[in-house]
């Protein structure tokens, strides 16, 4: 089969971690570190674990599911582990976790996942294969099937929405339950 990748690596070999310690420079206006920081450092792990995998240069795609689930503080040591997730011809989801701990007590907090799609590229900027993935467990599994999802979920979303018939009013009984006004002019469908 010509589609198939000429080899394949473990999700664990491409497995990357780092921690950093977040510093006052770090913070935003109230005192916590300011999620645009967190989201380059994400970006940064993303762009490692996809060149590991594919043993090339890698370009952000798209970031999905960034969700902030509780705050990081000033001194609080970060740790981001990231592995890929799902490969596709030329692109690779890689799943990042992120966890903030008190140095001084211990408590570990999960802070944010996120998904992040990056591509392989050579050195003219062209995409290129990557290599298959090795799903050893269970939860890998799991992970590649749950991206699977994502990515059929978007691409419903867009057809629904993107369609040369879309209309707004096919919406309205949806959108009664929101706190919006719809003033629409008569010509807007």
């Amino acid at each position: 089969m010509s589609n198939q990748p000429k080899h394949y690596k473990t999700v664990d070999s491409t497995r990357v971690s780092i921690s950093q310690l977040m510093q006052p420079s770090h913070s935003n206006f109230s005192g916590k570190i300011h999620g645009g920081y967190i989201l380059n450092l994400m970006d940064q792990i993303a762009f490692a674990c996809a060149s590991k995998h594919s043993e090339t240069y890698c370009v952000t795609a798209s970031v999905e599911t960034v969700d902030f689930l509780n705050p990081i503080e000033v001194g609080e040591l970060v740790t981001m582990k990231a592995s890929i997730n799902f490969v596709g011809k030329t692109s690779m989801v890689v799943g990042i976790r992120v966890e903030s701990e008190n140095i001084q007590n211990g408590e570990i907090k999960h802070c944010n996942s996120s998904y992040f799609t990056m591509v392989a590229k050579d050195k003219f900027g062209n995409s290129v294969d990557v290599p298959g993935l090795i799903l050893n467990d269970k939860l890998e599994v799991k992970r590649f099937l749950k991206a699977i999802k994502r990515k059929a979920t978007k691409q419903a979303r867009q057809i629904e929405f993107e369609h040369e018939n879309f209309s707004p009013t096919d919406y309205l009984q949806e959108l009664k339950k929101y706190r919006i006004k719809i003033e629409l002019p008569d010509s807007s469908e």
